[in-house]
């Protein structure tokens, strides 16, 4: 009975004992034992010298209080030693408080030095930043490419932006200098390693964008390989966080989609594609330009009220015309997170007792594709949940 009621004594000092080694071993706890010894021993030193003679000193506790206020040096004057030795012991103890205000704010000012040097060079960790946008890769002209971004997402500041590179601090600095662009975040290494994806917090971030990085001396098969890469590592750290990437060659674009990269952007086919049709004297560049211009950008996609689910497109096509004056051209099936999508999916797949269809419905999952657009369906097309309007503005 007795080793029961020590037990959770001894529980207590097995789960103090580490944390009091710690404190013990931290070069902090020290300094603040000596400044309590300090002002315990000054405030027993004055009292021993000033209670006889003093009416001031009446208690240990009018000592600490005298004591504080003199190193702090705010000097009310409530409190007056009379005694020689009282007075000697004020003068040890103003130097005293003159030197600690020294070294707190020389260390508050260390301290402020050392996070904005980190945070210039991107050694700074944004642990903090929480739904923010990350930015792996760095292009020639990155300053048009974030004052994009920040015009194309009014709800996003340049604070929410965290940008992954190897480039040297100095770039940074000049991107900084543009007032659109001061607040942004910088983390300096490879995105491709763990440890520096981590250091911008990516398992918090709300989306990643990965660029076809041209700030090295690189191949663009190394570039298109260093960026599936990259999106591997991002997924297995994160397999919700919504994904954009810009690749330069199309062979790579299947083992993106392996890992359901949301949004995967062609460059090098794109501009295949607008350079054919110009030579057709079609004037398709200059309607894609139009269209997607960031300064007033005409093809836009947008959620449209819950109970247009299961309804007709020529219903949710009437609906815009007359709402806002837009046409509706097509719907951008399964948006969002596809891997939410799929465990959706295969949960109402599930709920068959048909065998063979059960299969078939399994097939389906399998092939769903996130962000699939289906241009004009046809007025009796169903529009299904998930789903976003894809409208071209007045």
């Amino acid at each position: 009975m007795r080793e029961k009621l020590h037990r959770p004594a001894v529980h207590r000092r097995k789960r103090f004992g580490p944390i009091m080694r710690r404190l013990i071993k931290n070069r902090t706890f020290p300094v603040l034992g000596a400044i309590l010894l300090v002002f315990l021993l000054s405030s027993l030193g004055v009292l021993l010298f000033e209670y006889p003679a003093n009416q001031s000193f009446h208690s240990l506790w009018d000592a600490i209080w005298w004591t504080l206020v003199t190193a702090a040096t705010v000097g009310y004057g409530d409190k007056v030693p009379l005694t020689t030795g009282g007075r000697f012991v004020a003068i040890l103890v103003m130097l005293f408080g003159i030197g600690l205000l020294g070294m707190v704010t020389g260390g508050i000012a260390s301290w402020l030095v050392e996070w904005k040097i980190k945070e210039g060079s991107g050694l700074a960790d944004q642990k903090k930043v929480k739904k923010h946008f990350v930015i792996c890769g760095w292009k020639n002209e990155m300053v048009s490419v974030l004052e994009d971004i920040l015009r194309v997402n009014p709800d996003l500041s340049d604070e929410d932006i965290v940008v992954v590179s190897t480039v040297e601090p100095v770039e940074v600095e000049n991107l900084r200098s543009r007032p659109s662009l001061q607040n942004i975040r910088f983390v300096r290494g490879d995105y491709v390693e763990e440890n520096v994806l981590l250091r911008a917090n990516i398992k918090q971030a709300a989306k990643v964008l990965v660029l076809a990085d041209n700030s090295t001396q690189a191949s663009d098969q190394e570039v298109d390989a260093r960026t599936v890469m990259s999106v591997l590592t991002i997924k297995t750290i994160s397999k919700d966080i919504y994904t954009c990437v810009e690749l330069i060659d199309a062979k790579f674009k299947r083992y993106l989609e392996n890992v359901h990269c949301d949004e995967i952007v062609l460059s090098r086919e794109y501009n295949r594609i607008l350079l054919a049709n110009a030579t057709a004297a079609s004037g398709i560049a200059h309607i894609i330009q139009g269209l997607l211009d960031v300064e007033g950008s005409r093809l836009v996609t947008k959620n449209f009220p819950a109970q247009f689910v299961g309804d007709t497109f020529a219903n949710l096509s009437k609906y815009f015309m007359e709402a806002e004056n837009t046409i509706l051209i097509g719907i951008l099936e399964n948006t969002g997170n596809i891997f939410q999508r799929k465990r959706e999916a295969l949960q109402e797949a599930q709920k068959t007792p048909d065998i063979s269809r059960l299969v078939s419905n399994l097939q389906e999952v399998k092939e769903l594709r996130g962000n699939l657009p289906v241009f004009n369906p046809g007025p009796d097309y169903e529009v299904k949940s998930f789903s976003k309007a894809i409208l071209i503005q007045a």
